[in-house]
């Protein structure tokens, strides 16, 4: 199946804003949610192609959401790829054991995060 549509899952405004115009400008159709507990509600509701999951929120964090998201029948079929400035080997490995798909640091490399999200497609 094709990704068209791509939840963005971050605090941060500017993150939000520069990952929606890479992949607006990649062709892809965006919408985003400010916090984990938002994200998994508007996953649940819109069933997009792909998530973009920041990890560090107040409240429900990314590793914790990406859990839920990879758990839940509703979204357990939907990649999770982790957009995040933990760049440690221990949370990659942690995000994936959660259920994400793929693990990218912050800032983006765009044109590799593109490439990632073509690949799962």
């Amino acid at each position: 199946m094709p990704i068209k549509n791509i939840l963005i899952i971050d605090d941060s405004p500017t993150e939000r804003h520069i990952l929606s115009e890479l992949l607006v400008s990649g062709g892809y159709d965006v919408s985003t949610a400010e916090s984990g507990e938002e994200g998994i509600a508007r996953a649940k509701q819109t069933k997009p192609d792909l998530i973009l999951m920041d990890v560090v929120m107040p409240g429900t964090n990314g590793f914790q959401a990406t859990r839920a998201l990879s758990r839940d029948e509703a979204t357990k079929d939907i990649p999770v790829i982790i957009c995040t400035t933990k760049n440690q080997e221990t949370d990659k490995l942690w995000g994936m054991r959660q259920g994400a798909h793929d693990y990218v640091t912050k800032p983006v490399d765009g044109p590799a995060l593109l490439a990632k999200i073509a690949a799962l497609g």
